[in-house]
């Protein structure tokens, strides 16, 4: 389990009681020195999270990240390809509450939604924070589902997906007559943006899409010549 900024440690000394290897991680050499002199026995890693080798072992991530740079490292850290099974993050409350919102979907969640299920656990008032920050704060919590929604082998494809859709409208991506076809069987309207769909939505159309596109080239090299 990783705590990742763990800073003075006041979540590296909760998790102390866990039955799992903790790994408290921070990047400040002053804060490293003291962690290592409060907690003589845990595993301390001084590094960027945004640059640091990832466990290759399955690892659950609890950790108060920085308010300006959580997106980024959230981003490494919920890459399907990554051992992580569930991350419990403090962010900025308007960023969770975005992140984990069914509408209006984003870009963003959308794509994480396809292999971990994105929730909001909690409110926390600035009050609770020292030094007390300018804003509230919430819990994001990410569990990897146990049945993906896209296959982790084709997510810069789904990436590539999405952000053509968010950009230019689902008609960009989707052909007009499937997503008539799919308005009904699917529950979305189909004169609607692309955030008005959610993560299962969006999935289940790539598949269907990827689907009919693998299934014209074998007809076409199925041909005689």
């Amino acid at each position: 389990m990783l705590d990742i900024g763990a800073g003075t440690g006041a979540l590296s000394g909760a998790l102390r009681g866990v039955e799992a290897r903790v790994v408290a991680v921070e990047l400040d050499p002053v804060l490293v020195d003291r962690l290592r002199s409060r907690f003589p026995g845990m595993e301390i890693w001084m590094g960027d999270a945004l640059r640091m080798p990832l466990p290759r072992e399955p690892f659950k991530v609890v950790a108060n990240l920085p308010f300006d740079g959580a997106t980024a490292i959230m981003r490494r850290l919920l890459d399907p390809t990554t051992q992580l099974l569930t991350a419990d993050v403090i962010l900025e409350w308007h960023a969770a509450a975005k992140r984990a919102a069914v509408w209006p979907s984003t870009q963003l969640s959308t794509h994480w939604g396809a292999w971990f299920e994105l929730s909001v656990e909690r409110r926390l008032p600035r009050c609770v924070f020292a030094p007390q920050p300018s804003v509230d704060a919430g819990v994001l919590r990410a569990v990897r589902r146990a049945e993906p929604l896209v296959s982790p082998a084709e997510a810069r494809k789904y990436g590539a997906f999405l952000a053509r859709a968010y950009r230019e409208g689902p008609r960009a991506v989707v052909p007009w007559f499937l997503l008539k076809r799919y308005e009904a069987e699917l529950g979305f309207d189909r004169r609607g943006a692309a955030r008005d769909l959610d993560a299962r939505q969006w999935a289940e159309l790539f598949e269907r899409v990827a689907n009919r596109r693998a299934g014209g080239r074998r007809l076409e090299r199925a041909k005689p010549l």
